[in-house]
């Protein structure tokens, strides 16, 4: 009986187990019903047990077709990823999950939609006041279009609105669009054209269901009313200027546009501005100009006349009737024909002599250049212009100048305080030489000058020097030395006339008052120490030397400080002892006598008592060996032993 009871008590716990397990086993999905995705994204369906230790997921479209995702399973969790979202996930997708004999499933619908782009609007042509244009919005990409709804604005009036409620035949991305036709008008310039696309879709985003692109009207007006003001007319005379100025009205400002009519031949272009300044008319340019003012809505033009009446032909010469030259320089003489379409010319010198230049045309004008310019270029040249059968001449003349350089300055040696010094300036290169003036000045006041009135005249460059010879003192230190060389030629215009150079005057002074002083004093005692110290004046300052006098009267170097120092001076040091100063404009030396006295001894000092000791006892000895070798002399020999035994 109670092994009965045990079985039965068995059995009904594991009942009770499996039904609380069959209980507790449940299945869930996200999304729980729908998803909206959209084509080209990314969507995943999560399906997810309870109750179960180690369940099993599989997946299926409710019409078995391919998944067209991935399947990835975590624990009790089945993740189906869709990515990119395509036409063929646009399925009800079921997740069926099993736990040993349990099995659990759930659906969730997936929509899919394509809504990636802003609209595009898009018109006919430019936007031009009076003339119809149609605007047209695009929406590119869409699905699913019978959800979409279209309104095109100007301003904030609707212009057009428009469903698509047709059903698509075919799964795929459309481009769907709506067109208006309008009027522009002046007040349209800075509107904005506005093109709102709505996908009526409530399960996504407002952001993501509602689009927008808008584009400010640029409303063009064609030109209209051009007009031509021509100064100072449209009759002018040969060789004269005329400024024409166009302008037009429109929107956007017209371009302005010159040109001239050459009848039935393609017109010449002139100008891309609205002015136009013609100069150095000629008959042959009169005509037919035309002005025309463009923008993106057409063109307008204007036609003016201008008519251009011979005048006389003259000749004229540059730079004028004279030009100075430098020698070694470039000059060019030109020779202009006014009043001539097309003139020659030639050129000459008044005495028929070789040119030496180089000729060449320049339009209505010829050109004459002469480089280098030498001395055979000292001329007068004559240009002659042929206009037809008149002829008419003009001359130039040619003067010649060389003034390349400051003047230089010399001097025959460093100034020195009361030594006479002279002085030379020379100018060199200088052509003519006989409008030379110099002038040698000391600060403000005039020391020499000299005129060259009397130079030979010479084709050839020379040198002009001046000279002069002055006792400078130290107050000329500081002052500038200058030479001013001027050549003096009015008639001829050409920078620099005047030239000049600068030295500033640096007076030396020989070395002088050159002292010398001994500390302590000039005798000192053997082992004292002795400071000589030695001062001078001189510009620049002196630089001082220690020698001593040898007994041959030689010199014996010693220092170059101010300060000699002897320490412990012995007997030896006595002497002469020279100081000298020295700089570029001489020298000048002091002589001071050193004595060095010897000190009084101390007899009873330990080193004497020593050394008297010492002499005590080495004087007997001398004595008794000098007295032993004469003994020994006169027997005729010496023995050291039997010497020292008789000492015994």
């Amino acid at each position: 009986m109670p092994g009965k009871m045990a079985v039965t008590l068995g059995v009904s716990n594991i009942l009770w187990m499996v039904l609380v397990a069959s209980q507790a086993f449940t299945i869930e999905i996200v999304p729980e019903s729908q998803i909206v995705a959209q084509i080209n994204g990314s969507a995943s369906l999560t399906c997810r047990t309870t109750g179960c230790a180690d369940p099993s997921f599989s997946w299926r479209t409710q019409i078995d077709s391919p998944l067209n995702a991935r399947v990835r399973k975590e624990g009790n969790t089945s993740v189906l990823t869709m990515d990119p979202v395509s036409f063929w996930n646009e399925h009800s997708y079921l997740c069926t999950a099993t736990c040993g004999a349990r099995k659990e499933e759930k659906a969730v619908e997936v929509l899919i939609y394509s809504f990636p782009k802003d609209p595009e609007i898009h018109l006919s042509g430019p936007l031009e006041v009076g003339k119809p244009v149609t605007a047209t919005c695009l929406v590119r990409d869409v699905y699913p279009f019978e959800r979409l709804e279209m309104d095109l604005l100007k301003g904030d009036r609707l212009l057009k609105n428009q469903e698509f409620l047709e059903p698509a035949e075919t799964k795929s991305l459309e481009t769907k669009g709506l067109a208006v036709t309008f009027t522009p008008t002046s007040d349209d310039i800075g509107e904005a054209l506005v093109c709102r696309a709505q996908l009526h879709i409530s399960e996504i985003d407002e952001a993501l269901r509602k689009r927008e692109k808008r584009r400010t009207l640029q409303v063009h007006i064609s030109p209209r009313n051009t007009v031509v003001s021509v100064s100072p007319s449209t009759r002018l005379q040969e060789g004269g200027s005329v400024t024409m100025t166009c302008t037009s009205e429109g929107l956007p400002a017209p371009q302005i546009t010159w040109s001239r009519s050459l009848g039935g031949r393609r017109p010449q272009l002139l100008s891309g501005n609205g002015t136009l300044t013609l100069v150095a008319m000629r008959p042959e340019d009169s005509g037919v100009y035309v002005c025309e003012g463009v923008n993106p809505a057409g063109r307008d033009r204007k036609e003016v006349e201008l008519v251009v009446q011979e005048k006389p032909f003259t000749v004229e010469i540059s730079p004028g009737p004279q030009v100075a030259a430098r020698i070694g320089d470039s000059v060019e003489l030109t020779c202009s024909a006014v009043g001539c379409a097309a003139p020659s010319f030639s050129w000459r010198t008044q005495i028929d002599s070789p040119l030496h230049g180089q000729v060449r045309p320049a339009g209505t004008s010829s050109k004459l250049t002469l480089n280098p310019v030498s001395f055979e270029h000292e001329r007068s040249y004559l240009c002659t212009v042929t206009c037809g059968r008149r002829k008419q001449e003009k001359m130039i003349k040619v003067d010649l100048y060389s003034f390349p350089r400051d003047p230089e300055i010399e001097m025959s040696g460093g100034l020195v305080h009361g030594e006479p010094a002279t002085v030379s300036c020379k100018v060199p290169d200088v052509y003519p030489l006989d409008r030379l003036q110099i002038q040698l000045l000391k600060g403000e006041r005039l020391m020499e000058s000299k005129n060259f009135l009397e130079a030979l005249e010479r084709d050839s460059l020379e040198t002009g020097s001046v000279e002069m010879t002055f006792t400078p003192t130290a107050d000329d230190t500081g002052e500038a030395l200058v030479c001013r060389a001027e050549l003096q030629i009015d008639e001829m215009e050409f920078e620099p006339k005047q030239r000049q150079s600068t030295e500033m005057l640096r007076v030396q002074i020989a070395p002088r008052n050159i002292a010398v002083s001994v500390s302590p004093s000039s005798t000192l005692e053997e082992g004292q120490s002795v400071n000589l110290t030695c001062s001078g004046d001189g510009l620049p300052a002196p630089k001082i030397q220690w020698s001593r006098q040898l007994r041959d009267g030689s010199l014996q170097f010693l220092s170059e400080n101010t300060t000699l120092t002897l320490t412990s001076a012995g007997r030896g040091d006595s002497g002469v002892y020279v100081c000298e100063g020295s700089n570029q404009a001489g020298k000048s030396r002091k002589e001071v006598e050193l004595i060095v006295q010897g000190r009084e001894r101390d007899y009873f000092s330990p080193g004497f008592l020593m050394l008297y000791c010492a002499s005590s006892l080495l004087i007997p000895t001398i004595g008794t060996i000098v007295y032993l070798a004469r003994r020994a002399t006169m027997r005729g020999s010496y023995s050291l032993v039997d010497a020292q035994k008789s000492k015994v």
